[in-house]
């Protein structure tokens, strides 16, 4: 018989009360439990940052967080980028615009990755982005466009 925790997350500002085993990841409560598949399940083992979601509004690894983990911190997934109204996110128009995607299965990664690199300040160079971004693996090869994205959203939230 497997013990069960109730654990209270806040995502994307909706709280939800959960009843998981205590080894749950994040990605598999949010995915599993709540439904919210923007956020992917790549090689769940930190690898390929397929799984990027914000904790407290650091960049976190949901494959490698326990759900329990989260509890009582803010978590923004993909699905909670977007304003209220359905306007983008500056990244997510300028992935758009950009055309830095391909197959897609990395970008939600990719974007919430890449919006914590402008708020962190590493996106003051073609070379410092691809660093900073460099924990995001994209099997299309995408990467001159992601990088062209990154860019674009950083010079529109700098002005």
């Amino acid at each position: 018989m497997t013990s069960r925790t109730s654990i209270h997350l806040t995502i994307n500002g909706h709280d939800h009360e959960l009843e998981v085993e205590p080894r749950v990841t994040l990605l598999d409560a949010l995915r599993d439990h709540l439904g919210l598949t923007g956020t992917k399940k790549g090689c769940d083992q930190g690898q390929c940052g397929a799984c990027t979601v914000h904790v407290d509004g650091q960049r976190v690894l949901a494959c490698l967080t326990l759900a329990a983990q989260a509890q009582g911190r803010s978590i923004t997934t993909i699905e909670g980028l977007a304003e209220q109204d359905g306007t983008l996110h500056a990244v997510q128009a300028a992935f758009l615009e950009q055309d830095a995607f391909q197959c897609g299965y990395c970008t939600p990664g990719q974007i919430m990755s890449a919006v914590a690199c402008i708020r962190e300040g590493h996106a003051g160079s073609d070379d410092e982005i691809r660093e900073y971004m460099a924990g995001n693996l994209c099997r299309c090869g995408a990467y001159p466009h992601i990088v062209a994205a990154v860019r674009q959203a950083a010079m529109e939230a700098a002005s």
